[in-house]
């Protein structure tokens, strides 16, 4: 369809990076404390004011929700091909509720660990949990496709049940509904850093791309090509598990966020992650921007937690998808 090579050409991806500018502005301008752009320059304490605003919290939260969504965003792409499943991401396969209950083992066996060693302990938790989820589908008749999320969902919902009952018995409610609810209103500047490593891996499965490309399409092809699946199943499981624990360290998870970005991405450009992956963190930038700054407009000056709006929009998007792509298949 000439539409669809338009806008998946370099001018709609241009396109699309404006509007993220125009959203990372609008993110920076939000917020309770009003800030002037003319006192910025015009001196003296009030532009001292302003600056401190935007340079310790306006800016740094701007960073943490395009970071994050980029992240996540190409997470959900990576998962999908490896598991060759378009209803598979961190949220529907276990890995994120994984990572939870790793921060909250780190945070009852040694609460003085430092940040970076509570994101390393999630990633281990995240990556052995995912890994818990591929052996269950091996073992798994998989008549259709919605059996693997919801294979997915069940371990989740094992493993979050096991996670509220310790957080239960140790009076630690509290903290885990931080962090299995996205939130980035307590993001200030020395606390959204991590984000920078998700980034960095979603810049290392680009530079991978074409392997997972040829990944995705099943073991036996890419070992006839001279690739060895296994190691590579297992280095993408780790950056999916490594960018979900950063998120979630960080803010608390994002659901659907790895299923609908990828998803609308290849119903127009296909399974070619090398042409998918800038797509999909662009558009992943734009989604989570642009519902932080729909719950911060709801109830202003108050805000509803970005990890509510997704949910709300992502279920909507996600089920205009399912009958999208239906219909494609029949």
């Amino acid at each position: 369809m000439n539409w669809r090579r338009a806008l998946s050409g370099w001018g709609g991806l241009a396109a699309v990076l404006m509007l993220l500018l125009l959203l990372c502005a609008a993110s920076i301008s939000l917020g309770a404390g009003r800030v002037s752009w003319a006192a910025l320059w015009s001196g003296g304490e009030e532009a001292e004011r302003a600056w401190r605003l935007l340079m310790v919290s306006r800016i740094p939260r701007t960073l943490a929700l395009l970071l994050a969504g980029m992240a996540l965003a190409v997470a959900g792409l990576i998962m999908q091909m490896l598991v060759r499943n378009r209803y598979v991401e961190p949220t529907t396969a276990g890995t994120v509720e994984s990572a939870t209950l790793g921060i909250l083992a780190v945070t009852l066996l040694a609460p003085d660990t430092p940040v970076i060693g509570k994101m390393l302990t999630a990633t281990g938790f995240a990556l052995a949990g995912t890994l818990l989820f591929l052996a269950l589908l091996r073992r798994v008749p998989l008549r259709t496709p919605f059996i693997v999320p919801l294979i997915g969902l069940i371990l989740g919902g094992v493993i979050h049940a096991v996670t509220t009952f310790i957080a239960y018995r140790y009076d630690l409610l509290q903290s885990l509904h931080a962090w299995t609810t996205g939130d980035f209103s307590g993001v200030l500047r020395g606390r959204y850093e991590l984000l920078w490593i998700g980034f960095g891996l979603a810049c290392a499965a680009y530079a991978a791309a074409d392997r997972y490309t040829v990944a995705g399409m099943g073991r036996e092809f890419a070992s006839n090509l001279g690739l060895n699946h296994a190691r590579l199943t297992l280095v993408g499981l780790v950056i999916v598990s490594a960018i979900s624990a950063v998120v979630v360290v960080t803010a608390g998870g994002i659901p659907f966020l790895g299923l609908i970005v990828p998803n609308a991405v290849s119903l127009v450009l296909g399974d070619n992650m090398r042409r998918a992956i800038p797509w999909v963190a662009v558009l992943g930038g734009v989604f989570v921007l642009a519902c932080d700054i729909i719950g911060r407009l709801v109830i202003h000056p108050y805000e509803i937690p970005i990890g509510t709006v997704v949910g709300v929009l992502g279920s909507v998007l996600f089920l205009w998808l399912l009958r999208t792509r239906r219909n494609r298949l029949g």
